[in-house]
């Protein structure tokens, strides 16, 4: 009885671990070195971009931008967000009901212990923020919480 529980318990832990269930690494169409990302983002904006993480709360001078324009991806320009689809969360960074489509991809964070749907770049990869499902009612329902710093704001002319 202990041989065949050591020998259940074995096989659980190698097929649990095989190659077979790892996904291969998403190839983007802008990609570059760490080094080359270093030299055209700032401190924070690689951070953010690179490393997934986050900018404090209420920092991002987009947060309270509500001029009309289009928001960029600050890594690849690739357009990511409308103006029009910009609201004031309270949360302190910038916020959207909704994505330009096609420009977002999103991937599952456990970070925080329990699961959060995060949002990257489809172009170039880099971490956008998050989505949750608290935005307007009268909309899509959505909050597409941002980090300013991984936006470039381009005005409507």
């Amino acid at each position: 009885m202990n041989k065949f529980f050591t020998l259940l318990v074995l096989t659980i832990l190698f097929n649990c671990n095989s190659t077979a269930q790892k996904l291969p690494e998403k190839k983007y169409e802008v990609t570059k070195t760490e080094a080359e990302w270093k030299s055209q983002l700032t401190d924070l904006e690689f951070y953010v971009l690179r490393k997934a993480g986050t900018e404090r709360a209420f920092t991002s001078p987009l947060n309270k931008n509500y001029e009309k324009g289009i928001y960029l991806c600050k890594g690849c320009d690739t357009p990511l967000f409308k103006s029009e689809h910009k609201f004031d969360s309270g949360t302190g960074w910038p916020s959207f009901d909704r994505e330009i489509k096609g420009n977002v991809e999103y991937s599952t964070d456990y970070n925080l212990g329990y699961a959060r749907t995060e949002e990257h770049c489809a172009t170039c990869g880099g971490h956008l923020g998050h989505v949750f499902n608290d935005g307007p009612r009268n909309t899509t329902g959505k909050r597409h919480c941002i980090n300013g710093v991984s936006l470039k704001f381009v005005p409507k002319k």
